[in-house]
C-alpha cells in the first residue's frame, strides 16, 4: 500500500539500467537506429535527486524503448527476465520511492504469460508494460487475447508505451526521430485497434494507462466514432461502442500537457482518469522541472492538480 500522504506519483519513468543496455547489445538492437534517439544516461541516484527537486514522492518504473524482441523468442525471454530482475532489485533498495512494471517478450505470448507470473508473483511488479506494437503486431490483435485474459484475471495495471511502426517514410524528419510523430501516432493507432476489437470491454479488469495525454486520441475519438459507425452500417466492421471502450482507459500527462494537450484530453476524458508522468530521463530534468513548475502555478488546474498528482494514482496502486 502506498501511503495516502504522497504528494505526487510518477507513472511514466524509465530506468535505463546497465542490464537493459546490455540486452539491446545482445539482441542486436541499436536504439539510435531504431528510434532516432540515443538511450540517455540514468542512475537510481540521479533519478532520486530529480524526484526530490521536482517534488515527486514515488515513481513506477517501466522499461524504455526499444521493445525487447529481435525475432528470437528465447533470447527475448532471457532479456526480459534479466531486465525485470535488475529493476526489482532497484525497487528493493528504494521501496519507499519506486515500484516497477514488468516488461514482456511479445509477440511471444507464452513467454509473456510466464514472464507476467515471474515479474508479478516473484519479483513484486505492480503491473506490466507493453509496447504499442511488437514486430508490427498491434495491441488489439487476437494473438494477444490469452495474455490479456491473464492480465484481466489479475486486474493488472498495464502501461502502454509507444514504439515506432515497422514501416514509415524515411525522407521526412517524422520518419527519422520517432518521438516527434511516430510515438503519438503509434499510440493512437494501437488504442484505436483496441477500441475496434472491444479490448477494454472484453477484458474489463485490466487498467490501461495511455501515455502523453492520449496522444492524438482527443482528436480521433469523434472521427473514429463517426467513421466506424458508417463502416458498421455497411457490414465492413463490427459495431463498437467507442465511448464505452474509451472510458475505461487512464492517461498520463508526460510530454507537453500545456498549453493545449491536457485541455484537449479533458474534453474527452474524465479527470479521475488522468495521472502524472514525467518521462525522465528521456526528457531532461531541467525541462521537466520547468514544465512542472508552470503546471504547479497555473490556477486553471488548481482544482484537479492533487487529483492528477496523487489521488487517481493511489486508487490505481492501492486497488481502491
Amino acid at each position: 500500500m502506498i501511503p495516502k500522504t504522497v504528494r505526487c506519483i510518477d507513472f511514466h519513468a524509465h530506468p535505463v539500467t546497465p542490464t537493459f543496455r546490455q540486452a539491446m547489445k545482445d539482441l542486436g538492437i541499436d536504439p539510435l537506429a531504431e528510434d532516432g534517439f540515443p538511450l540517455p544516461a540514468w542512475s537510481a541516484e540521479d533519478h532520486l535527486q530529480f524526484m526530490d527537486d521536482a517534488g515527486i514522492d514515488f515513481a513506477v518504473l517501466s522499461a524504455p524503448v526499444p521493445h525487447i524482441h529481435n525475432g528470437n523468442d528465447e533470447d527475448a525471454r532471457s532479456a526480459a527476465a534479466a531486465v525485470n530482475r535488475e529493476t526489482a532489485g532497484i525497487v528493493r533498495q528504494y521501496p519507499d520511492r519506486f515500484a516497477f512494471a514488468g516488461v514482456v517478450p511479445l509477440p511471444d505470448v507464452a513467454g509473456a504469460i510466464a514472464e507476467t507470473a515471474y515479474a508479478m508473483d516473484e519479483l513484486g511488479a505492480v503491473g506490466m508494460k507493453v509496447a504499442t506494437n511488437m514486430g508490427g503486431i498491434y495491441l488489439g490483435d487476437p494473438l494477444f487475447d490469452p495474455l490479456l485474459e491473464e492480465w484481466n484475471r489479475r486486474g493488472a495495471i498495464v502501461i502502454i508505451h509507444p514504439c515506432r511502426a515497422r514501416l514509415r517514410p524515411q525522407n521526412v524528419i517524422t520518419g527519422k526521430v520517432a518521438a516527434i510523430y511516430e510515438y503519438p501516432a503509434d499510440t493512437t493507432r494501437a488504442v484505436l485497434n483496441m477500441i475496434a476489437s472491444r479490448t477494454m470491454t472484453r477484458f474489463p479488469d485490466i487498467r490501461w494507462i495511455v501515455p502523453h495525454c492520449g496522444s492524438f486520441l482527443p482528436y480521433m475519438l469523434q472521427r473514429f466514432t463517426g467513421v466506424s459507425g458508417i463502416l458498421a452500417s455497411m457490414g465492413m466492421m463490427e459495431t463498437v461502442d467507442v465511448q464505452a471502450e474509451f472510458e475505461k482507459l487512464y492517461f498520463d500527462i508526460a510530454g507537453d500537457p500545456e498549453p493545449v494537450q491536457l485541455d484537449m484530453l479533458r474534453m474527452v476524458a474524465a479527470d479521475d482518469r488522468i495521472v502524472f508522468g514525467s518521462d525522465f530521463p528521456h526528457s531532461p530534468a531541467r525541462v521537466i522541472l520547468a514544465k512542472k513548475q508552470h503546471f504547479d502555478s497555473n490556477e486553471k488546474y488548481t482544482g484537479i492538480r492533487e487529483q492528477i498528482y496523487s489521488r487517481n494514482a493511489l486508487k490505481l496502486l492501492n486497488g481502491e
